[in-house]
């Protein structure tokens, strides 16, 4: 279980203009062993990673975000805590849009940061 104060962003709407209303989204926040754990079994990588997404179906998918990383992150990427939770977000959700990184990922993300103010 993670202790802390969740950030007061708007969810539901960031994904809905990201994968609709119909997309059933569980997001999870949690601390570095969870993240450490995760990283490991999916990715390969023996470390904490600040977010993880996992597509379950074309209609459903799970984001897994670690705060204590990304609050030690944020300054990192000269953004404020909520504003990186936010832009983690949106990262994940294109994810489970389909998004592999690359150029085109980033523009997509950059369309969705500027709407939301991220």
């Amino acid at each position: 279980m993670t202790k802390g104060k969740l950030p007061r962003l708007p969810f539901d709407s960031i994904k809905e203009k990201i994968l609709g209303k119909n997309y059933e989204l569980s997001i999870v926040f949690i601390g570095d062993k969870l993240s450490r754990k995760l990283n490991r079994s999916y990715r390969d990588k023996d470390k904490p990673t600040d977010i993880l997404s996992f597509p379950l179906s074309d209609k459903g998918g799970e984001i897994f975000i670690n705060l204590k990383k990304a609050s030690k992150n944020a300054p990192k990427f000269d953004r404020k805590f909520e504003n990186f939770i936010a832009f983690l977000f949106i990262h994940g959700l294109v994810h489970l849009k389909g998004f592999e990184h690359s150029s085109r990922m980033e523009d997509e993300e950059t369309k969705f940061r500027k709407k939301f103010g991220v």
